[in-house]
């Protein structure tokens, strides 16, 4: 198989690309990435010189281009994992995730379309759903659960899972959707949660927490969930969701703390900030349907794949401490100076 990646420089995107050219040497992976601020070319280092790859530096809104790649490639399926991700970026400018996120995801699958309705898979987020109240941990989020977005970055991911299943019952594209939990591990970029507090303590910087850290989220390691992807892509039931989760909730501070413990820091380095706008309370995801159907199981314990993404971090200090020199500590800067 030919198969195009999208945001393949990203986070997960990168990861999977690791993950599926280890796991089917005989198939060939086209990386499309724009390479924004999120997307790193050194996240792909240890596979370009693979005969199987290539790397395509591309906006996914791009038209043109991206038509003249689908006609020089011939991709028997592409996913999409392109998409500007970060809630608070979205916050500060909506415009940006409306595009990519929505006119990226039809710009894609318009090309699919064009070049005889190539397989099309949607990886989106648990986001789509809101959030569930702190005191009721039975209540969790299945494929039926009714989409209620919180964020502008979560309403243009929701768009775009409209868009997907619209095009699949009206032009007969073949399509899946996949909505993860929040993911962690290898190659996370820093502005998130848990690369944040790692490289933060290592630096002794101050722990910036939004409210009082009790916001409570459901963690996947990122490999886990790109085993999941590829038994989505290969056996997963055309036109149908599948839900994503780890069965790992844990409580902001409560991962805050551990990071500390676990490098050995002081819980002084915690500095409360003012708390998110629609910050939203809890995310847990019911996997079941993905279990019963392709008998997916998340195999990682968040005790072990926390200690994990920390020795990566201590191993591999030259990637992010690129990351957080330069614009993004300017973002950083603007989102947690003056709160």
């Amino acid at each position: 198989m030919n198969i195009i990646v999208t945001g393949g420089a990203g986070f997960i995107g990168g990861n999977f690309i690791h993950y599926y050219l280890k796991e089917h040497p005989e198939d060939r992976v086209i990386c499309v990435d724009k390479l924004t601020y999120a997307g790193n070319l050194s996240t792909l280092a240890p596979v370009m010189d693979n005969p199987n790859f290539r790397f395509c530096r591309l906006d996914i809104c791009d038209r043109e281009n991206v038509f003249s790649l689908f006609e020089e490639e011939k991709p028997d399926a592409v996913i999409n994992f392109a998409a500007e991700s970060h809630v608070d970026r979205s916050i500060e400018n909506p415009g940006i995730f409306l595009q990519t996120n929505i006119i990226g995801t039809a710009t894609m699958m318009d090309a699919c379309r064009a070049f005889g309705n190539i397989r099309y898979h949607q990886v989106s987020t648990d986001e789509v759903y809101g959030d569930l109240p702190l005191d009721r941990p039975d209540l969790f989020f299945t494929e039926t659960t009714p989409i209620h977005t919180s964020s502008p970055y979560s309403s243009s991911k929701a768009g775009a899972d409209l868009l997907v299943q619209a095009y699949q019952r009206t032009y007969g594209l073949p399509i899946t959707i996949s909505r993860c939990s929040n993911n962690y591990g290898p190659y996370h970029f820093p502005e998130k949660l848990i690369p944040l507090m790692i490289a933060n303590c290592l630096n002794d910087k101050p722990l910036p927490v939004y409210g009082e850290g009790l916001n409570v989220r459901d963690w996947l390691y990122v490999e886990d969930h790109c085993k999941a992807i590829d038994l989505i892509l290969h056996k997963g039931r055309i036109g149908e969701v599948y839900n994503v989760g780890g069965h790992n909730e844990m409580r902001n501070i409560d991962i805050v703390k551990l990071i500390i413990e676990a490098l050995g820091k002081d819980e002084s380095l915690i500095t409360y900030v003012t708390d998110r706008k629609g910050h939203d309370l809890r995310y847990a995801i019911d996997p079941t349907k993905i279990h019963e159907e392709l008998g997916w199981l998340p195999e990682t314990k968040f005790q072990d794949g926390i200690k994990k993404t920390i020795k990566w971090y201590l191993e591999n200090r030259q990637w992010w401490e690129e990351i957080i020199s330069g614009e993004y500590q300017n973002y950083y800067e603007k989102m947690y100076g003056n709160r």
